[in-house]
Order: C-alpha cells, then sequence, then structure tokens
C-alpha cells in the first residue's frame, strides 16, 4: 500500500514559502499530536490576486465585452498546510456523517468527493426540473461568501459538527489561524527580497531564513492581519470545507422548507437551487433572505433568477432560459452558456495568434544562423483548443454532450474546428 493510500491528507509541496517543504515523516509528527498542533505558530499566508475575463454580451447592441474580476488568493507555509489538509481529512468524515444524520446529503454539491463534475450537477439539476413538469426554479447568489463568513457562527458550527459545545485546544488552534490570519503580499515581499518573480527559486527552498522573517518580513510591518470578526481566506486545504460546515445549519433548514412544500433544494458553494411548486415562487425569495441572514450572510439580488417552467401541449417550456453551473435549460434542449463559447473563441484567437507571433520571431533567428525555418506547430493548438485535445474546452462541452444527451451542446461547438483552422490558415 502506497503512502498516498495510507496517509489521503498527506501531498509533497515544492513552493517557496516561510519554511521548507515537509516530509510525511515530519508533517505526521506534528498533525498526529493535538498538544503539538495546539501550540503550533503558524506563519502568514502569502498572497496574491489573480485576475479573471469574463467575456459577455452587451444586452444593448449584443456586441461581445470584457470585465475584469480580481480574486484574492492566499496560500499557507509547508507545515501549515500539512495541519490544514489533516484536519480537512478528520473533519470531512464527520461532515459526511453529519449530512447523512440530518438528511442532506443530495442538497450540499461542492467540495465533496462525490465522483460527479459541474456537468453531472447541471444534468441532475435538468432532469430534477423535467420530472417535476410545472413548477418554478428560484436561483439565488450569497454575497462575498468567503470574506463575510461569521467567526462566531463558524466556531459554533464547527463544535457542532464536533458533538462539543467548546473546540478542543488543536481544533482551535486551526480555527484561529484561519479568522485571525495574516498576509504578506507577494510583490512586495520579493521586492523586499530582492527574488525574481520570474525565477523565485533559483536554488532556494524557502524564501527567507527566520532571522530575515523576524527582521525584515515582520520588523518592517510587511504581514497585514485581519481587522474583523469575519472572513476567511481562499486558497488553503482547508477552506473549502470550513464554508460547509458552515453553512450545516442552513442547509438543513434549507432542505426542510423545500421538502415540506414538495420541492429540492441543491447548493454548490454560494450558489443556491431551489425547484418547487409554482405557488412557492415568492415565498421562498423572502425564506431564504430569513434564513441566510441568521448565519449573517446576505444575498446579492442582483443575481437573484427566477424561472417559470410550464407544460406547453407535450412540451416543458420556460419563460426565459435558465441558467445553472455553466448550462443553459429550456424544459427542452440545454445549451453551454453563450459566454463559454465567447470566452473559449477568444482565448482561441489570441492563443493562434500568440504562437504565429513566437513562430516569426523563431524563424527570424534560425535565418540569421542559416537553419531552415519552421512552420507552425500546429498540434499543441490542436491539442488546447479541439477535439484531438484531452483536456480542453471543447473536450469538456463534449463529455456535457455525452452526458446530457444534449444534441443542442454538439450544435454548438461543432462550427468551432474551422473557426480554428480559418484563424491559424489567417
Amino acid at each position: 500500500m502506497t503512502h498516498k493510500k495510507k496517509h489521503p491528507w498527506y501531498r509533497p509541496r515544492h513552493y517557496l514559502h516561510f519554511d521548507q517543504p515537509v516530509g510525511l515523516k515530519s508533517a505526521q509528527s506534528i498533525v498526529a499530536s493535538p498538544c503539538r498542533v495546539s501550540k503550533h505558530a503558524f506563519y502568514p499566508l502569502i498572497s496574491y490576486k489573480v485576475t479573471a475575463e469574463k467575456v459577455y454580451k452587451d444586452p444593448g447592441t449584443n456586441n461581445l465585452k470584457k470585465k475584469s474580476k480580481e480574486r484574492p488568493i492566499a496560500y499557507a507555509a509547508h507545515m501549515d498546510s500539512q495541519i490544514y489538509a489533516y484536519y480537512s481529512h478528520l473533519l470531512s468524515q464527520k461532515y459526511e456523517n453529519k449530512l447523512k444524520d440530518l438528511g442532506v446529503t443530495d442538497s450540499v454539491l461542492a467540495f465533496r468527493s462525490l465522483g460527479k463534475s459541474n456537468i453531472d450537477f447541471a444534468s441532475d439539476a435538468f432532469k430534477m426540473i423535467k420530472a417535476f413538469g410545472e413548477c418554478a426554479v428560484v436561483a439565488l447568489d450569497v454575497s462575498g461568501f468567503f470574506d463575510n463568513l461569521d467567526h462566531a457562527e463558524l466556531k459554533k458550527q464547527w463544535a457542532y459538527l464536533l458533538d462539543t459545545n467548546s473546540l478542543p485546544d488543536d481544533h482551535f488552534a486551526v480555527y484561529k489561524s484561519l479568522t485571525s490570519f495574516s498576509t504578506v503580499d507577494k510583490e512586495k515581499l520579493y521586492d523586499r527580497l530582492g527574488i525574481s518573480i520570474h525565477n523565485p527559486k533559483n536554488g532556494r527552498k524557502r524564501v527567507c531564513t527566520p532571522s530575515e522573517f523576524r527582521d525584515l518580513v515582520r520588523g518592517e510591518g510587511l504581514i497585514t492581519s485581519n481587522p474583523n470578526r469575519y472572513g476567511i481566506p481562499q486558497g488553503s486545504p482547508l477552506s473549502a470545507l470550513i464554508s460547509n460546515i458552515y453553512m450545516l445549519g442552513f442547509d438543513k433548514r434549507s432542505h426542510d422548507f423545500a421538502s415540506k412544500h414538495n420541492g429540492k433544494y441543491y447548493r454548490y458553494c454560494d450558489d443556491m437551487l431551489f425547484i418547487m411548486p409554482l405557488s412557492y415562487r415568492e415565498e421562498v425569495e423572502v425564506k431564504v433572505a430569513e434564513e441566510i441572514g441568521s448565519v449573517k450572510l446576505k444575498i446579492n439580488t442582483d443575481k437573484t433568477v427566477i424561472r417559470e417552467f410550464r407544460i406547453s401541449g407535450e412540451r416543458l417550456i420556460s419563460d426565459k432560459p435558465l441558467q445553472y453551473l455553466g448550462f443553459t435549460y429550456d424544459g427542452e434542449s440545454i445549451y453551454v452558456r453563450s459566454s463559454s463559447l465567447a470566452r473559449y473563441s477568444d482565448r482561441m484567437r489570441r492563443g493562434v495568434r500568440l504562437a504565429k507571433t513566437t513562430k516569426i520571431k523563431r524563424n527570424r533567428d534560425k535565418i540569421q544562423r542559416g537553419i531552415p525555418r519552421k512552420e507552425l506547430y500546429r498540434k499543441k493548438l490542436y491539442s488546447r483548443y479541439s477535439h484531438l485535445g484531452k483536456r480542453n474546452f471543447i473536450r469538456y462541452a463534449l463529455r456535457a454532450a455525452e452526458t446530457m444527451g444534449s444534441k443542442s451542446i454538439k450544435k454548438q461547438i461543432k462550427p468551432l474546428w474551422n473557426r480554428l483552422i480559418e484563424e491559424i490558415e489567417k
């Protein structure tokens, strides 16, 4: 039996941080000792921002537009990450048992080892709507989910999961590290330590020595602490699970409300979906706003969507298509969201143009050195942007079409091969 099977929480981590990478034996000596965990000094997280581009159609002009959104990411030191991973493993088992006890196993979709993907979850929801026939579907979104998790509520739900009135010392230490967390901006850190952002390792095994951390990082005020009584960092091996733990009471009450009225409730992280009899469409919004307020969160009303599905002849039709987890459903056909297709086309064009620019630069160098020029390396482009690849958007869409039995998705992606070839041959 491999170490991975014996210790599913452990995996080697080789990124740079304030401490060195940790082997299994060293990690186990800490994580398996509640006493040592309770006394462990957690390092600050190293933080940076990723920019996600959203491609969408302007409702007025129908033209494609782009909107950028920055998302903060923070990653923990090596030993800290092993502790988080270990406690994620311990708590996951208890969490799954609690879901069964509460009868809400089918309602919580994200951050669980279910062997399913967004494709399966969307497919299941659309099949449920089809089985309901006439119904109202209410989709709601929590505002700033991870950033607004209330610390007192999290502590209460964590203790509830452990069937205790208060957290044991080791669990409290882990909880405290993820609520009273501190961060160091990666760019400022690397700049102060003279580390290249493009070649940071360069023989290093850690960002700095303990004395440099004390004098240059802590001493020069690079550490920023979370001043609020709410919010947890995204990116630790435990963050996703404790967001689910936080919602235990809410999930139970939402599930019971939907079931009481012969409806269905699903939650995927901060996205909630209620499939209800038509007469309860208005009541859902009121009930969810009340319940989400009880756990110190708010609904982003700008993203609330209500769709009515009605039977017309032998067909189920909706007043407007429902968007859910990257797909749209109108009662009969399932499609990939148009914004996903637009984003693929944009990335494909930029990828092809970059490949052409790279080819021209390299061929200039080859000509100067008397080496024969090379044609555009198409194989990599095909791998990234066509059905010939193994892991890309086209393969994802084909898998969705197969799982959902959707001819509509196949029709959507059929022209994309020709568009790729046209872009390559321009």
